[in-house]
C-alpha cells in the first residue's frame, strides 16, 4: 500500500486504539501471506440490529487503504436478533482487517442495545411520544451520536408496529436522525432558579420564543400542582390551544406536591385500581407510587389540571424512564402525552459486548471450538 496523508494518519489512529495483538497479526499475516476471511459478528443477547455505524466506518476504512470489504447484514437495519445469532458477516484480506475488530465492535455492540431498548419502551407506551435526552449521560461526542442513532433506530421498529416512538431529541447535533433540523427542549431547571419562580421563568420563555410551545417545568420549589395552574390561568389561550405544557422531572428523594404513600395508593385506586392490586417487584412499587415522578404523581397532576379546566394541557415525564417504568406506567394507564428519556442507554455495559470470530480462511470454514453455530450453513 502507498498510503496518502489520510489514509496514514487513519492508520495511526486504529493502530493506536485497538488491540496490540491485532496490530501484531497484521504484520505477522503481512509477513507470511495474507488470506481471504470471513468474520461472523454477533452479541449474546437479544438485540434490535443497528449496523450503520460500523459500515459506514469501514466503508471508510476500506476507501483509504485502497482495499474491497464486504458486509453482508444477516438481519436488515431496525430487525430484532436473537442471542448469538451473527448480525453481519465481513469479508475481505485479513492484513486489512485484522487490526479493525476492535473498533468495529465498538460500534455495533452498544447501538444495537441501546436500539432495543428504545424499542421495548416504545412498544411499552405506544400511545406517547419520545423525546430522546441521553447527551449528557453519554461519555463524549462519539457516544452521543451513537446512542442517538439507536434511540432513531429502536424507535423506527417500534413505528412499524404501531407505536409513535421517538419524535426527536433534545440537541441540534444529533436532530438529524429523527428528521429534524434542531433538538426541542424549554427550560432546565437553571432557568427557574435565575427567573426566581416558576411562572417568571415561563413568562420569560414566552417573550423570547413567542412561537414556540411552552413546557414548564414545575418542580423546582417542590410546588408542581400549584405552580402547574399558575402557569395554566396566567397562559389561558396556550391552555386552551394545546401548546402549553406540564413537564414533572421531581427527584426520587421526594413526593410530588400533595402526595404521601396513602394518598398515592388512593390517585391510583381511583384511577387504576388493577396495577396495585398485582404483585410488585420493589422498582415496580416505587414507579406506580413512590417518590418522585410515579404513576401516582401523573394522576394526581392530570387529576388537578382537568379539575381546573385546562384539560388540553399535555404532561411530560422525565426522570428514570427506561423499559421497566415505562411498562409500569402503562399497566397504571397513566395520562402522558411525552416521555424526556436518556435511560435507553444500557445500563449494564457487559451486554453491550459485540463478539467477531473468524469463521472462513480462503474458501475452509474453520472456527474456533464451541462457535460452530456461526457457520454459514452449506
Amino acid at each position: 500500500m502507498n498510503p496518502t496523508g489520510e489514509a496514514s494518519a487513519l492508520d495511526r489512529d486504529i493502530s493506536g486504539r485497538t488491540d496490540a495483538y491485532f496490530n501484531r497479526t497484521r504484520a505477522i499475516v503481512g509477513h507470511f501471506g495474507d488470506k481471504r476471511v470471513t468474520y461472523a459478528v454477533f452479541l449474546r443477547r437479544p438485540v434490535i440490529a443497528a449496523p450503520r455505524l460500523m459500515q459506514d466506518w469501514l466503508a471508510t476504512v476500506a476507501q483509504a487503504r485502497g482495499a474491497a470489504f464486504s458486509v453482508e447484514l444477516m438481519h436488515q437495519e431496525g430487525s430484532w436478533v436473537g442471542a448469538g445469532e451473527p448480525l453481519a458477516y465481513i469479508s475481505g484480506s485479513f492484513a486489512q482487517l485484522a487490526d479493525l475488530e476492535t473498533i468495529f465492535l465498538q460500534k455495533i455492540g452498544p447501538a444495537c442495545v441501546a436500539a432495543h431498548h428504545a424499542y421495548q419502551m416504545s412498544l411499552a407506551l405506544p400511545q406517547v411520544a419520545f423525546l430522546a435526552m441521553e447527551a449528557r449521560h453519554c461519555a463524549g461526542a462519539e457516544m452521543q451520536e451513537m446512542m442517538a442513532y439507536a434511540a432513531a433506530v429502536g424507535s423506527a421498529a417500534a413505528q412499524r408496529e404501531g407505536a409513535r416512538g421517538f419524535i426527536g431529541n433534545a440537541n441540534d447535533a444529533t436532530a438529524h436522525w429523527f428528521g429534524n433540523h434542531a433538538g426541542f427542549g424549554t427550560m432546565p431547571h437553571a432557568l427557574i432558579g435565575y427567573a426566581g419562580s416558576t411562572l417568571r421563568a415561563a413568562e420569560m420563555f414566552h417573550a423570547t420564543y413567542p412561537e414556540e410551545a411552552l413546557t414548564a417545568l414545575v418542580d423546582y420549589f417542590g410546588r408542581e400542582i400549584t405552580d402547574a395552574l399558575e402557569v395554566c390561568h396566567h397562559f389561558p389561550a396556550l391552555a386552551a390551544a394545546g401548546r402549553l405544557s406540564m413537564r414533572l422531572d421531581t427527584h426520587g428523594g421526594r413526593f410530588v406536591e400533595g402526595l404521601d404513600p396513602a394518598e398515592s395508593y388512593a390517585v391510583l385506586e381511583r384511577r387504576a385500581p388493577g396495577a396495585i392490586r398485582r404483585y410488585r417487584s420493589d422498582s415496580e412499587l416505587r414507579a406506580l407510587v413512590g417518590t418522585g415522578v410515579s404513576a401516582a404523581a401523573i394522576w394526581r397532576l392530570r387529576e388537578a389540571l382537568d379539575a381546573a379546566g385546562f384539560p388540553a394541557v399535555r404532561i411530560v415525564a422525565s426522570s428514570g424512564f427506561g423499559v421497566e417504568k415505562c411498562r409500569v406506567m402503562a399497566d397504571a394507564k397513566a395520562p402522558i402525552d411525552v416521555v424526556g428519556t436518556g435511560s435507553f442507554l444500557p445500563d449494564a455495559w457487559t451486554e453491550t459486548y459485540a463478539t467477531a470470530d473468524i469463521i472462513d480462511y480462503d474458501g475452509k470454514p474453520m472456527v474456533k471450538l464451541g462457535r460452530e453455530f456461526l457457520l454459514r450453513p452449506r
